[in-house]
C-alpha cells in the first residue's frame, strides 16, 4: 500500500519469516553458529530456544536454506499431537507413505530408510518447531528415536526449538537421559536498544531503501520500550509507523507519532497483558525513557534468566523434596532424638566431673591450711651396763 510512497520494492516489516531480511544480532550471530556447528559435526540433539517472536523460525529457514551438503530434512511445526501422529509427519516429511499404518510399521520403515540413507552417504535431520507443546513423556519417545543406529553411528539427527517453557519441562528429573544427548543448547534473546535500529535499518535496506523513512532517537527509543527488543513487536509497530507516515505524508517519525500509534494498537495491554505504558496522548519525556546502555541490558537479562533458572530450580527441589520415601523423614527424626540422648549424657558427665574437681580443690585447701606437725621425740636406746648400774643404785639406796 505505501511501498509506492516510500519507494520500496516490498513491505519491509512483514511478519511471515522471510530469511531474506533475517538480521543477526550478537545472539542470532552466535544461535547461528551454534546450529551451523552443530549440524555439520552430527552433533546429538541440538536445541534452539527463545521468546515468541524473537526469530527462531526465521533462523532455522535460513539455515534450511543453506543446503547442507547430502542433508535430508524433515520438518515438524504441529506439536500439540500425540506420537503416533508425530511419528507419521514425521515419515510424511521424509517421503514415506504413512497411511493406513500403525507405529510398529511406521517406525519399522523409518529405520529402514534411515538405513537407506546413511549407505547413501546422506545426512538425516528432523526438525521439531514449537516443541514447547510437548509433554515429558512425548519428550522421552523423542528420544528413543535417537536411538535408531547402526553399529557406527546414530542414524538421526533431532533439532528441538521452542519457547522458554521448553528449558523447563527439560528440566524434569525423569528427562534426564535426554538433557545429557543434548550436545548443543543455544538460546536467543532480544534485542539491545543499539540492535533495534539497525534491525530496523536493516529490514528497509531490503526492502530498497535504507533511508525511506527516518526514525528519530525519541521514537526508536519508545519503539524499543514498548516492543522490549522482540523483532516480531517491533515489525507490528514499525508497519503501523510506516502507513501513518503515508496517511501524512511525512518521511520522519516522532516520538509523538511513536506514541500515537502504541495508543492506537493498546500495544502493552494487546501484546503484553500489561497497562504499564505511559499515559496515552501524553508522550513520554525523554528523560522517562530507557537510557540504559546495551552492556547495562544484556547484563539485566542474563540476571533475569539466572533468575528464572533458579525458580525453576527451586520447583524442582521442592517436587522432589515432596517424593521421598517416609523413611527418610523417620531417620531424622531418630537422628534429633539421638542428639538429645548424647547432650543430656555430656551434661550428667560434666556436672561429675565438676564434683570431683570441686572435692580435689577442697582437699588441696585443707592440706595448704594445717600447721606443720613436728616428728615425735623417741627416748634414745639404753645399754645393758647402763640398766646394771641403774638397777644396782637403786638396790644400795634401801640397804
Amino acid at each position: 500500500m505505501y511501498e509506492a510512497f516510500f519507494k520500496l520494492r516490498k513491505k519491509p516489516f512483514e511478519l511471515v519469516p522471510d530469511p531474506e531480511f533475517i538480521y543477526l544480532s550478537r545472539s542470532h550471530k552466535k544461535a547461528l553458529t551454534y546450529l551451523d556447528y552443530g549440524i555439520t559435526q552430527r552433533a546429538g540433539f541440538i536445541l534452539l530456544t527463545g521468546d515468541v517472536g524473537s526469530g527462531k523460525t526465521t533462523l532455522i529457514r535460513d539455515l534450511l536454506n543453506k543446503r547442507y551438503e547430502r542433508v535430508t530434512l524433515a520438518k515438524v511445526f504441529n506439536t500439540r499431537v500425540s506420537f503416533d501422529q508425530l511419528l507419521a509427519m514425521i515419515n510424511d516429511d521424509f517421503g514415506l507413505s504413512v497411511d493406513g499404518k500403525d507405529r510398529v510399521t511406521l517406525m519399522r520403515e523409518l529405520n529402514e530408510f534411515l538405513l537407506a540413507q546413511y549407505a547413501a552417504g546422506n545426512h538425516p535431520i528432523l526438525i521439531i518447531d514449537e516443541a514447547q507443546n510437548l509433554s515429558a513423556d512425548l519428550l522421552e519417545e523423542v528420544r528413543l528415536l535417537s536411538n535408531l543406529e547402526n553399529s557406527q553411528s546414530k542414524l538421526l539427527q533431532i533439532v528441538l526449538v521452542g519457547q522458554p517453557e521448553l528449558r523447563a519441562t527439560l528440566a524434569a528429573p525423569e528427562l534426564l537421559q535426554l538433557r545429557q544427548r543434548i550436545s548443543v543448547n543455544c538460546q536467543l534473546k532480544p534485542l539491545t536498544r543499539p540492535e533495534t535500529a539497525e534491525y530496523i535499518v536493516r529490514r528497509m535496506e531490503v526492502a530498497g531503501d535504507a533511508q525511506a523513512l527516518d526514525f528519530s532517537p525519541d521514537a526508536l527509543d519508545m519503539i524499543f520500550q514498548y516492543s522490549r527488543g522482540i523483532p516480531r513487536l517491533i515489525n507490528i509497530m514499525c508497519d503501523f509507523l510506516m502507513l501513518s507516515a503515508f496517511a501524512e505524508e511525512v518521511r520522519c517519525v516522532s516520538a509523538e507519532m511513536a506514541h500515537d500509534v502504541t495508543g492506537d494498537l493498546d500495544f502493552e495491554n494487546h501484546f503484553w497483558g500489561t497497562q504499564s505504558a505511559p499515559a496515552q496522548g501524553v508522550p513520554a519525556p525523554a528523560a522517562e525513557l530507557p537510557a540504559a546502555s546495551a552492556a547495562e541490558t544484556e547484563r539485566e537479562r542474563e540476571n533475569h534468566d539466572l533468575l528464572q533458572q533458579i525458580v525453576r530450580r527451586m520447583d524442582e527441589m521442592e517436587r522432589e523434596s515432596a517424593r521421598l520415601p517416609g523413611a527418610f523423614k523417620e531417620l531424622c527424626d531418630a537422628l534429633v532424638e539421638l542428639k538429645g540422648d548424647l547432650g543430656g549424657q555430656v551434661a550428667r558427665n560434666e556436672d561429675q566431673v565438676e564434683e570431683l574437681r570441686q572435692k580435689l580443690e577442697s582437699a588441696c585447701a585443707l592440706l595448704e591450711s594445717a600447721p606443720p606437725q613436728k616428728p615425735p621425740v623417741r627416748p634414745a636406746p639404753v645399754g645393758f651396763a647402763r640398766r646394771f648400774l641403774d638397777g644396782m643404785s637403786g638396790r644400795s639406796g634401801k640397804i
